[in-house]
This record gives structure tokens, sequence and C-alpha cells, in this order.
């Protein structure tokens, strides 16, 4: 073989055959031009399917019968299922129009507050209840309305569900003292036959609500937290166009809180167990809406009232009985509300000398958790700073007299107990300082604490020490009772009466209870501009 010959075949041997490398490429060039193909597909597909609207889409007009075809019903299954997916404002339309959803009726709780938008069958009779709430059960009934008092019934013509029974009062998770409360039947009143009841008072227009006064109605506390700020979350709506109908109504109630009560309502109040009439109305509520301890959540009020705007009631209720009656008593002062303490310090120049000195009313307790040295503490109080006025409430004291002491005090001193509640009176930018004797903490905070920072005060808890209480007297230093007091408390609420609320007096230590004083001297002082 000559030397061309060789350099043939070696070119030969090294050059892969292009047959093969042709067939290598079309291996690797076929599944891109099966992906090519299934792309262009979808999108033809897609084209044909568009969920807009056909104005959006670009169709030829010479588009032939089989191209159609081409698209089944296996297609327009796939374009519905995208128009649940695409956010079109037509396909919104078009849903609403082919599946229309029947209208949920109002909640209770939205006649009740009167937020339900007025229906059609606005006259035919209906009751219905709201028992969602841990505290109150309320109920409400529209129609031909008449109460039987003589069988704790409300009477509804042309009822057609079956009878409703609530206890009007706002403790409903209260076992104990709810069973005492008198349970209203709210029934057809067609259910026996025979001719309706007739009607000796009509209130035309004006709607009802029935509620108890029952309870522990007596305690100051109770009266406000559980009575009338419930009365007022709920009748404020109506100004005053709405009558009350009192169940165990209390003629000592009536006349201790007549100053609210005529802001409430413009009619007579109804005793509900005393008379046997027939009192005629359209509309009813029965029950009392609650918020909680002392509190009016202004989220939960369908115009946005809030405790600043029950407390404007109460100013001005009490405002206008101070206005038709005598100034206070002085030198004649009653049991209940001594004569004025003056101050005893001498003020520097420009701080508190000017105007009228800084106020503290003091409540005084007798019996359980009473101040054993009271006396020094009013002395201390005179040395701060202080002009001390000392009150000491009875059940039938008259409300618009302690009002009238509060409303210049700057400062409210008192142990815990039904007392405190007296802090509504108050001014919102003043301070309240609550004596927590021991293992009363919790209760201190939830009744009086929280609520009087809604209010706008300045809240200050003094937690006394086990050597500040009469406990000591009683048990071992090292007892539970004064180291570990949830050891007790957690027993529950007797256990908790029996020991702290019922055995309990308080000594302050005034070194101590002194600073905060002093303390709370400087803060009125700022407040007030008269530094």
């Amino acid at each position: 073989m000559n030397r061309q010959q060789r350099a043939i075949a070696a070119a030969a041997v090294l050059t892969p055959p292009v047959k093969e490398r042709k067939s290598n490429s079309f291996h690797r060039l076929f599944p891109l031009l099966l992906l090519t193909l299934y792309a262009l597909a979808s999108v033809v597909r897609l084209a044909f399917s568009s969920p807009f609207p056909s104005s959006f889409v670009q169709t030829s007009a010479s588009s032939s019968s089989s191209s159609s075809s081409t698209f089944s019903a296996e297609s327009r299954q796939e374009s519905e299922s995208l128009k649940t997916h695409v956010p079109s404002e037509t396909h919104r339309l078009e849903a609403y129009e082919e599946n229309p959803v029947a209208a949920a009726a109002p909640p209770c709780s939205s006649f009740i507050d009167g937020t339900a938008e007025s229906r059609d069958e606005a006259a035919a009779a209906f009751v219905c209840c709201d028992r969602s709430h841990i505290r109150s059960d309320l109920c409400y009934a529209r129609g031909d309305i008449r109460t039987d008092s003589a069988s704790s019934s409300v009477l509804v013509y042309g009822m057609k569900s079956s009878a409703e029974r609530v206890r009007p009062y706002t403790r409903k998770w209260d076992a104990a003292i709810t069973r005492t409360i008198q349970e209203i039947s709210i029934r057809p009143g067609n259910g026996s036959g025979g001719s309706p009841r007739r009607c000796d008072v009509r209130h035309e227009g004006v709607p009802a609500l029935l509620f108890s006064n029952g309870g522990y109605t007596g305690n100051l506390y109770h009266e406000f937290s559980d009575g009338l700020i419930p009365l007022y979350v709920t009748a404020q709506r109506f100004r005053g166009e709405v009558v009350l109908v009192v169940a165990e109504y209390r003629p000592w109630w009536l006349a201790r809180y007549r100053p609210l009560l005529e802001r409430l309502t413009n009619y007579q109040i109804v005793d509900f167990s005393r008379d046997r009439r027939a009192h005629c109305f359209s509309e009813m509520i029965v029950g009392l809406r609650i918020h909680g301890e002392l509190i009016i959540d202004p989220w939960l009020m369908p115009n946005g009232t809030g405790i600043r705007d029950f407390q404007a009631l109460v100013h001005e209720g009490y405002d206008a009985v101070a206005q038709s009656t005598p100034s206070l008593p002085t030198a004649e002062s009653p049991p209940f509300l001594r004569p004025l303490v003056r101050s005893t310090r001498r003020e520097p120049p420009g701080r508190c000398s000017r105007g009228r000195r800084p106020r503290i009313a003091v409540f005084v307790r007798k019996g359980c958790r009473a101040l054993v040295n009271q006396r020094e503490l009013v002395r201390a109080c005179q040395r701060t700073g202080f002009d001390v006025q000392i009150i000491e409430p009875k059940r039938d004291t008259p409300l618009d007299v302690i009002h009238r002491a509060l409303v210049p005090a700057d400062v409210m001193l008192a142990v815990h107990g039904a007392a405190v509640t007296h802090f509504l009176f108050m001014r919102p930018s003043s301070v309240l300082i609550q004596v927590v004797p021991l293992g009363l903490e919790k209760p201190a905070e939830e009744f009086y604490g929280e609520p009087a920072r809604r209010l706008g005060m300045e809240y200050v808890a003094y937690n006394i020490t086990p050597e500040e209480s009469t406990l000591l007297k009683l048990y071992d230093r090292r007892s539970p009772v004064l180291v570990n007091t949830n050891l007790i408390t957690n027993r529950g609420w007797l256990e908790m009466k029996k020991i702290y609320l019922d055995k309990q007096n308080v000594k302050l230590n005034l070194t101590r209870f002194g600073k905060l004083l002093a303390k709370t001297y400087s803060h009125v002082c700022g407040a007030r501009g008269i530094e």
C-alpha cells in the first residue's frame, strides 16, 4: 500500500459515519419536537375556549364547521372550570344569576340591638331569643303583645313558634342567684283558645323593655354593674321612647335612681308583678345586654357609645338634683358625710399654694375590711397637703349627696368593696386609690381597676402586706393564708369570701403608704396645672 492509500484508510477509521451522527441528532430533537407541537395545540385550544368576553378574542370569519367540532364537550367543561379561577366581573355576575343564594335571616341580636333591616313581614308576629352570651339571655317579640302578670307571661297573638322562657337578669352564669329570678314566659296568646285578652293600657308605637330588679339588687356594685349599666346599654338607642317594665320591682330602687331612669324613658315605669292590667305593645325586648364588670364596650354598641357616655348621664342626672336642692350641709353634716378636714401643710410659693387645695375623699367601712388606723390615715393625708372628706355611706344614703361630695375631689381612696363603685361619680382625670386586702388582687383589678382605667382615671392599687392585715393575728406567719393566697382563692369563691372578705381588716403602714400619698399629691398638682 502506497503512502496515499494509507492516509485514506486512517481518515476512514477516525471519521464516524455520517448516517450514525444524523441518527443520534434525530433522537435528541424528537422529544423537543413533541413538546413544541403540544404547546402549539394548547395555545390553539385556549384561543377557542377563552374565558374572556368574545370582544377580546379575535376569530377568523372563515372558520369551518370541522374546526368547531374539533373542540368537544370536554373542552367546554375545561372552559367552564376556568371561569371559577379567572377574576372576571362578567363571570361573577353570571354565577350569581345562574345560582342565586337566598338571603340569610338576620340574627336575633340584630333585632335586639336595632340593627336589623326592615322586612316585608314587619306586621307579622315574630319571636326570637339570643342565648349566646354567658352572662344573659335576651328575647325579642314583635306583633300583638300583651302582658299577663298573673301568669308571669308575655302573650304574643299570632305567634307561630313554641313558648320561650327567660329569666331577665344579667348573671346567667351564677346559677344560684339566677334560680331566684322570676321566670318570664313568652307564649302564643291564642294557645288556649277563646277571645284575646282585653288591652287595658295600649302603648301605641312605643316598645317595651322588660327586666328583673331582683338578684343582688341592694348592693351598690351590683346595682350598677348588673342593672343600671346593662339597662343603659340596652335602652339608650331608643332615646327615651321606650317603656320600662320591671319584674320584682322595688320602690326604693326607683326613688334612689330616679334621676338616671328619667333620662332613659319618657314614660311611667310599669311594675310587672303588681300591675295586673294588660299593657299592650307592638314590640318588646325581654332581658338586658351586658358587656362586663362596670364597662361598656364601644365596639359592641351600634352607635359607638361607651362608659363615659353613661357617666355623663349620671352627672347630668345628679347635677339636676343638686341645682334644685340646698348646698351640702356643713356644721350639721349627717353621719355619712363628715365636715371637710383642712390640710395642715404649709406650701412653698408656687407649689399647690394658689387656689383650692387638692382634695381626697376617703370612704370608711364598718365591719369587715375596715381601716383600723383611720385617724392616723387622715392626719397623714393632711400632712401631705390634702383637704380630707370622710364619707361613710349607708344603703339609704342619698346618692346625689355623695355625688356632690365627689365632684370636687381630686382623689378617691377606698378599701376593696362595693363603695369603690362611687368612682363613677369622679372626674375622668382624677385618681382612684384602691386598698387591696390579702387575697383580693384579682377581683380588685377586674371589678374596679380595669373599669376605672377605661373611664380615663389614674388608677393605683395599694396591695397590702401580711403585716398590714389583721389575719396575721389569726394565722401563723408561714400559713398559706398569708404567704400563698392563691392556694386559698383557687378553692373557690366561698372559701375566698370566708377568709379574705369576711375575716380581714386593714392597718396601713403609713410610712409605706405615705410615699404613695406624696406621689399622688405631686401628680394632682401637676395635672391641675397649679404648680
